[in-house]
């Protein structure tokens, strides 16, 4: 069996020879990926409800449908993702060409969670492949259904230049979330069974800031409530803590929505409801500080896979012109040239 080293070389050397790049190539991985979420939809479905008992219904529209629209999207527009990206000019490059190329960065690692663990994993993979890089896929070692399928049946559909690492297998995950139903006091649910790794939804109340509950991402079905005197308590609570990955705010008056987003920050935020933001391939998806980096979704996977790479041509034979930059200095080549180099955006005729 290969080492990791032996993959990730031939990985390198995959994307150093240059075959990942060409829009035919990215768009026929694309185009793989869409026959493996159409062809094994009951296999995927049955995966979900094994590792979160998630239901059909659930898992076509958390899961399926959203991956399958970021395929659909990135075919659409690959070409266009692609272009270089003219950017504005001052006066003394005027006759160059000025413009920002998206390049792969080479190969890329996506390490996906597991709570939508098709969904965040397909999602960015979608813009790794559009972006024309390698990728390395580490599913979930919780969610074990479901990496099986995507070991053993995505490789199936996709150019081998891609490439899935096998999973751990722990109760790590159960045993921490079971030692957070200590805090607080539970209202509302609380059982648990070790050997279907299930917690039942639960509510805990009383809780303190201060409580494991409180300090760390909780990735499981646990709600702690924490009461305060009012919202500008509220809205001090949240700022004096790490920037969320998302935030929302349920309100039935819309100014409270709105002072919550005015005065807060977090990756993405969503008033009165806690998914649909998900499923918008216009909104990017991603963290701010603590809470991650980079963003996808629709052309901001393909962005953060990308490495935005500065570009400008200049004419040749005008090397006279330019030499008013050279010494000997006057004040009037400085004149000339902070107006030459200008931001157009800023000059105004009086």
């Amino acid at each position: 069996m290969d080492t990791l080293a032996d993959t990730l070389q031939r990985l390198r050397e995959a994307f150093g020879s240059g075959r990942t790049r060409p829009a035919e190539f990215r768009a026929s991985q694309l185009k793989g990926l869409s026959r493996f979420l159409k062809d094994n939809k009951q296999l995927l479905q049955e995966a979900l409800a094994q590792d979160l008992h998630k239901p059909s219904f659930e898992a076509e529209v958390s899961e399926l449908s959203i991956a399958q629209s970021e395929i659909d999207l990135a075919l659409r527009s690959l070409r266009a993702w692609m272009k270089d990206q003219p950017v504005s000019r001052n006066l003394a490059t005027q006759l160059d060409s000025a413009f920002i190329r998206k390049e792969p960065y080479g190969m890329v690692l996506v390490i996906s969670p597991w709570n939508y663990p098709l969904n965040l994993t397909l999602v960015p993979l979608v813009g790794a492949l559009a972006a024309g890089n390698c990728v390395v896929l580490k599913p979930s070692e919780f969610s074990r259904s479901t990496e099986k399928v995507l070991a053993e049946v995505l490789p199936r559909y996709l150019d081998q230049v891609s490439k899935l690492l096998g999973r751990i297998c722990s109760l790590k995950h159960f045993q921490r979330l079971q030692g957070l139903l200590g805090c607080g006091r539970v209202a509302i649910g609380g059982q648990s069974d070790e050997r279907d790794l299930y917690i039942a939804p639960t509510v805990l109340v009383d809780v303190r800031e201060t409580e494991p509950v409180m300090q760390e991402e909780i990735f499981g079905p646990i709600l702690p409530i924490v009461t305060v005197g009012s919202l500008e308590e509220a809205l001090a609570f949240i700022r004096r803590r790490e920037k969320p990955l998302a935030l929302y705010a349920f309100s039935n008056r819309s100014q409270v929505v709105r002072q919550v987003l005015a005065q807060t920050s977090s990756g993405g935020f969503c008033g009165n409801d806690g998914f649909m933001h998900l499923t918008l391939a216009s909104l990017p998806f991603g963290g701010v500080g603590a809470s991650g980096m980079g963003r996808y979704h629709g052309r901001f996977s393909f962005d953060t896979f990308s490495h935005h790479r500065a570009c400008l041509l200049r004419r040749p034979g005008l090397e006279k012109v330019y030499s008013l930059r050279y010494p000997p200095y006057s004040p009037r080549n400085l004149q000339l040239l902070l107006l030459a180099t200008q931001d157009r955006g800023c000059c105004t005729l009086l």
